[in-house]
C-alpha cells in the first residue's frame, strides 16, 4: 500500500532527526475510512517499519471516544489499554498501541505526526507558552494548556477540535500541547513537512541561536564516577555512567543560579528518561570534596523522592547520566541535553515552565511510563559479563579481538586497548555495529608504558564510569635460541609481556579500589591470558616463557594483596591458537618463525609445523577463541577463586 510507504518514509525522516525526536518518542499514523495504522509503543520511529504498526478498527476505536471510564485513573487507563487491544485487527501481534492512538484517530486528516521538537518545545515549556502561541499561530493552531496524558488528554483534545470545527468549519492542521509536543497533520505528507517547517520558522524567527561546542571532560572526572556509580548500584550488578561536556552544559553547571533552569522536567519524555530532578554538585575543587557531597545528597534525595537520580551536573566538569546499560544512560544524557536547549530557548519566550509535583507524581507513577522504561533498557541476558566494563589489552585482533567480539555478544562494555588503530578503529566500528545495549570503544594504548596505561584506565572511566573486568592479553613473542637470541628483542619482550601486566594490573587497581571502597561485596576482576608456555618451558622460546612464568607469579602475588578488595586476579593459560595471526601470520607468525628457527625436527613445511603441534594435544586441535572465553566467564562469575592459572591446553598441560 502506497501510503503505508509514505507513512514510513515520513515517520523515519522524523525520528532520526534529534530536532524533533529522541529516544522512542513521538508517533505516527494514517487512516482510511476502516483502519487505522499507529506506532505501538515501544518501537522507535528512526528504525520503524510496516512491522512495527498496529493496525485497529476505527469502528471500535469510536466505542473508546463515546464510552464512561472509571474516574480513578490507574484503572481509567487499564480499561482503555484493554479497550484499544480489543480494536487491534491482528492481535496475535501483541503489539501495544500507542496511548494517543485516540487523538491520531478523532483528527480527520489522513496523516498525523507527533514529535516532541526543541524549538517548539521553547515555546511550550515557557512562562508565556499559550500568548505566543496565538500570536504566532492565530486560528492556525489548537492551543492545549497541560493535560495529564492518556484519555483526559484525549477527551480535552476531541472537545478543542469539536469547538474549533464549529466556529472554522475547517481541520485545524496543528495542534500545541503545553509542555509536551505538537500534533501536525494533513492529506499529504508532503504538506506536513510543510506545515513542520512553517512552524520552526515562526518560532524561531528572532531567536538566537545555540552555538554549542564540545568541551574536554575534565581528568578530575575519573577519580569521582567509580564512587558514583557505585553508590547508585545495587546488588551484584553496577551500573554505567556516560558523562559529556559542552558549552551548554558549562553554562548550567556554573554556579547554583543556573542549574535552577534544569532543576525540574519539562515533559512527560523527561522525567521516563531522566527521572524527574538532577543533583547539581559544586563543591568539585577536589575529588573527595565531590564525593562527599553526592554522599550527602544522595541520602536526602533518597528519603525525599523515595528513588535514585539519574543525571547528576558537577560544576567544572559535565553532565553525568547513570542507568543499567549504555544505550539507557546515553538516551537520559541525550534527553537532559535537549532541556538544557529547551530551557536556554525559553528565555525568548519569558523563561521556563515546569512541570508542578502533582504532574510530575503522575508521570512518575503511571503504567504507561514505566512500560516505556522497560522497553528501553532492553531485556536482561542476566549473564556473568552482562553489563560489565572490561578493558581487553591487544584487543584489536588475535585471541584479544575474539575475547573483545565474544564480550560484546555477552552485553558487556569493552574497551579495546591496542597500539594498531587502524585494526583497533575497525574492530569498534564492527563490534558497534552489532550492538544492542553495550558499546565498544577504542583507546591507543601502550602496556609498556606507564603514561599510556595510566591514561586507559582514566579515558575508560570517562566513557563508562568506572571498570569491572582487565583482561591483560597484549603479548609479543620472538622465538629463538640463546645464541639467536638479541638483549634488545629480550628487553622488548619482557617489557610488553611482563612489565605490561605489572602496570596494567597497578593502575586498574586504583579504579577497582575506589570502587570497593563505596560497594561493599562487589567482585572485580584482573585476568591475565597466559599461556601454556607460563606453565612448562619452551625449547628456543625462553623469552615468551619466561615473562609468562613471571606473569603466574605476579598473578599469585597480586590475588592475595588485592582480594580484600573484592579484586580476584587469575590467569588463564591457553593452549596453541593456530588459527591467530600470532600463529599463522605467514611473514612473522610462529610457523614461520619455528619453521626458520628449525625447532621442529625434520619439518620442511608450516603444514608440518602445526601437525606436529596438533600431534602433542590430546584433544588434537588448537585452542579456541571459544575455549578460553568459557574460562574467562567462568572467572568473572565465581566469587571464591583466586590466584589461579586455569589451562586450556586441550589437556596438552595439566597442573600438578
Amino acid at each position: 500500500m502506497k501510503e503505508i510507504q509514505e507513512l514510513i518514509e515520513i515517520s523515519r525522516f522524523y525520528g532520526k532527526n534529534s530536532d524533533y525526536v529522541i529516544a522512542g518518542g513521538g508517533n505516527t499514523s494514517f487512516k482510511t475510512d476502516r483502519l487505522l495504522w499507529v506506532k505501538a509503543s515501544g518501537t522507535t520511529l528512526g528504525t520503524i517499519t510496516e512491522a512495527g504498526f498496529a493496525v485497529l478498527d476505527r469502528e471500535k476505536l469510536k466505542h473508546i471516544a463515546g464510552k464512561t471510564y472509571s474516574h480513578h485513573s490507574d484503572l481509567r487507563e487499564q480499561e482503555v489499554k484493554t479497550d484499544l487491544f480489543r480494536a487491534c485487527t491482528e492481535p496475535e501481534k501483541l503489539l501495544r498501541p500507542s496511548v494517543e492512538t485516540s487523538m491520531h484517530d478523532v483528527i480527520r486528516h489522513r496523516f498525523v505526526v507527533h514529535t516532541h521538537p526543541t524549538i517548539v518545545n521553547a515555546l511550550l515549556c515557557s512562562q508565556q507558552a499559550e500568548s505566543k502561541a496565538k500570536e504566532l499561530f492565530g486560528d492556525r493552531a489548537v492551543y492545549i494548556p497541560y493535560t495529564d496524558p492518556g484519555y483526559v488528554l484525549f477527551k480535552k483534545v476531541e472537545s478543542a477540535l469539536q469547538q474549533y470545527r464549529t466556529s472554522h468549519r475547517s481541520e485545524p492542521h496543528i495542534i500545541l500541547l503545553q509542555n509536551h509536543g505538537v500534533f501536525v497533520s494533513a492529506d499529504t505528507t508532503g504538506e506536513i513537512r510543510q506545515i513542520y517547517a512553517d512552524i520552526t520558522e515562526k518560532i524561531s524567527s528572532g531567536m538566537p541561536r545555540l552555538a554549542v561546542e564540545p568541551l574536554p571532560v575534565d581528568d578530575k572526572a575519573a577519580a569521582v564516577l567509580p564512587a558514583i556509580r557505585m553508590l547508585l548500584s545495587t546488588g551484584k550488578t553496577a551500573k554505567i555512567v556516560v558523562i559529556r561536556n559542552n558549552t551548554l552544559i558549562a553554562d548550567f553547571c556554573k554556579d547554583a543560579q543556573a542549574f535552577a533552569g534544569a532543576s525540574a522536567p519539562f515533559t512527560p519524555d523527561i522525567i521516563v528518561y531522566c527521572k524527574a530532578r538532577p543533583i547539581y554538585l559544586e563543591n568539585t575543587q577536589t575529588a573527595a570534596g565531590a564525593i562527599d557531597e553526592f554522599a550527602g545528597k544522595l541520602e536526602a534525595y533518597r528519603k525525599k523522592y523515595g528513588c535514585d537520580p539519574k543525571i547528576i551536573l558537577l560544576k567544572g566538569v559535565g553532565l553525568a547520566s547513570v542507568e543499567d546499560n549504555f544505550r539507557s544512560a546515553d538516551i537520559a544524557a541525550d534527553v537532559f541535553e535537549d532541556l538544557l536547549k529547551i530551557s536556554s530557548y525559553s528565555r525568548h519566550f519569558g523563561g521556563p515552565k515546569f512541570l508542578n509535583d502533582r504532574e510530575i507524581s503522575f508521570i512518575d507513577n503511571w503504567e504507561v511510563e514505566n512500560y516505556r522504561r522497560t522497553v528501553s533498557k532492553g531485556q536482561s541476558s542476566g549473564n556473568a559479563a552482562e553489563n560489565k566494563i572490561v578493558i581487553v589489552t591487544g584487543g584489536a585482533q588475535g585471541f584479544g579481538g575474539g575475547i573483545a567480539e565474544e564480550l560484546m555478544a555477552q552485553n558487556a562494555h569493552v574497551v579495546i586497548a591496542d597500539l594498531n588503530e587502524t585494526v583497533g578503529a575497525q574492530t569498534v566500528e564492527k563490534l558497534n555495529a552489532a550492538a544492542t545495549k553495550n558499546r565498544a570503544v577504542f583507546i591507543r594504548t601502550d602496556v609498556s608504558d606507564a603514561l599510556s596505561v595510566q591514561r586507559l584506565m582514566k579515558e575508560t572511566v570517562k566513557r563508562f564510569g568506572g571498570l569491572d573486568v582487565l583482561i591483560s592479553n597484549a603479548g609479543i613473542l620472538r622465538a629463538g635460541s640463546l645464541e639467536e637470541m638479541a638483549p634488545d628483542t629480550f628487553e622488548l619482550m619482557t617489557k610488553v609481556n611482563y612489565t605490561g601486566y605489572f602496570l596494567c594490573a597497578k593502575y586498574a587497581s586504583e579504579v577497582l579500589k575506589l570502587q570497593a571502597k563505596y560497594k561493599k561485596g562487589y567482585f572485580t576482576d584482573v585476568i591475565q591470558i597466559n599461556s601454556k608456555s607460563g606453565l612448562k618451558g619452551s625449547n628456543k622460546n625462553f623469552a615468551y616463557a619466561g615473562g609468562k612464568f613471571g606473569g603466574i607469579g605476579l598473578t599469585q602475588s597480586f590475588a592475595l594483596e588485592l582480594m580484600p578488595y573484592g579484586i580476584k586476579v587469575n590467569s588463564v593459560c591457553p593452549g596453541n591458537f593456530f588459527d591467530g595471526p600470532l600463529w599463522s601470520d605467514p611473514e612473522r607468525g610462529l610457523f614461520v618463525q619455528y619453521l626458520n628457527a628449525g625447532k621442529v625436527p625434520g619439518a620442511k613445511t608450516i603444514a608440518d609445523v602445526k601437525a606436529f603441534y596438533e600431534a602433542q594435544v590430546p584433544a588434537k586441535r588448537g585452542c579456541t577463541v571459544a575455549d578460553v572465553m568459557k574460562a574467562v566467564l567462568y572467572i568473572i562469575g565465581q566469587e571464591y577463586e583466586t590466584g589461579q592459572a586455569v589451562p586450556v591446553t586441550g589437556g596438552q598441560n595439566m597442573l600438578r
